[in-house]
């Protein structure tokens, strides 16, 4: 039986990982802002992302080991398609965006979640419940008023729009791989490692695609260590603890939590629009999200 001490440890494990769903979701979501300072090629500033956080990632990896009875996993299936997800996520969304809007690479990309309840029952035996379904369908509701104003169904943009799908896929399989490697590991081990792997495939892709390394400034090399340290260390890695005590059905549901903080990042620093529309979407991404929360029992 369990007793009422183990629920109230339990609850605030869950509330500590819903935290960090949404701190991780702020740290990405500024991560466009930090592309656009970064004077280089859109390949070569997703190469730096995971490249440059590779050394923090290994202390953390390090200060994990001491506490940690558990023997090391290794390199596993899933820390290696966790890697390999999130270089797709990456590659097809620097292409989304260069073949189509913003806002329609940006919607499309936040449709992850449809595919991690679609395959996560078959894939990684975790059941999708129906207040997890009725969440998803209000937080795609709240996604299309915050940027379906900005979006418009162009054919000539057919292409880019599915790179934009591509993104959602890619994004959708790395949480789920990212939970089952999540239940072996511990999160700076995962996200090393997984981090290791995606920084190779970046780095070729950015060799043939781009042969600009180097940024013009001081200012793109800051930008790309804040992308760095602040979007892919801190929002993944925050991302990669809750994956470890949260589903990943419910846990994917943070993509829509960045669209918001992307469109409010957007306005206090583009001067981006905001009003009435949006301000309605952001309410419906936040009353999905607590619809789908995670329930005792």
């Amino acid at each position: 039986m369990t007793t009422v001490p183990d629920t109230a440890a339990r609850s605030r494990t869950v509330l500590v990982a819903v935290a960090a769903l949404v701190l991780g979701a702020v740290a990405m979501a500024i991560s466009p802002a930090f592309v656009r300072w970064a004077e280089v090629g859109p390949f070569t500033s997703a190469f730096y992302r995971v490249f440059l956080a590779l050394p923090l990632l290994a202390l953390w990896a390090s200060l994990e080991r001491g506490g940690d009875t558990r023997p090391d996993p290794g390199w596993t299936r899933a820390i290696v398609l966790t890697g390999l997800f999130f270089a797709g996520d990456l590659f097809f969304w620097h292409l989304s965006v260069l073949k189509t809007t913003i806002a329609n690479a940006t919607l499309l990309a936040t449709m992850a979640p449809v595919w991690v309840m679609a395959f996560s029952s078959l894939f990684i035996g975790e059941p999708v419940t129906r207040p997890m379904l009725a969440g998803l369908a209000l937080c795609v509701a709240g996604a299309g008023l915050l940027i379906g104003a900005s979006s418009l169904l162009d054919p000539s943009r057919f292409v880019g729009d599915l790179y934009g799908v591509g993104t959602s896929l890619f994004f959708g399989l790395y949480f789920l791989a990212m939970r089952v490697a999540r239940r072996e590991a511990r999160p700076g081990l995962v996200l090393y490692r997984s981090t290791i792997v995606t920084a190779a495939v970046l780095g070729l892709v950015a060799a043939v695609a781009e042969n600009a390394w180097l940024p013009a400034g001081l200012s793109g090399v800051v930008a790309l260590l804040l992308m760095a340290w602040v979007s892919h260390v801190g929002g993944q890695g925050l991302l990669a603890y809750a994956l470890g005590h949260l589903s990943a059905a419910f846990s994917s549901l943070v993509i829509f939590m960045e669209a918001l903080a992307a469109a409010v990042f957007g306005y206090l620093l583009f001067g981006e629009t905001l009003g009435t529309w949006e301000l309605l979407g952001g309410a419906g991404i936040l009353v999905g999200i607590w619809v789908a929360r995670p329930r005792e029992g």
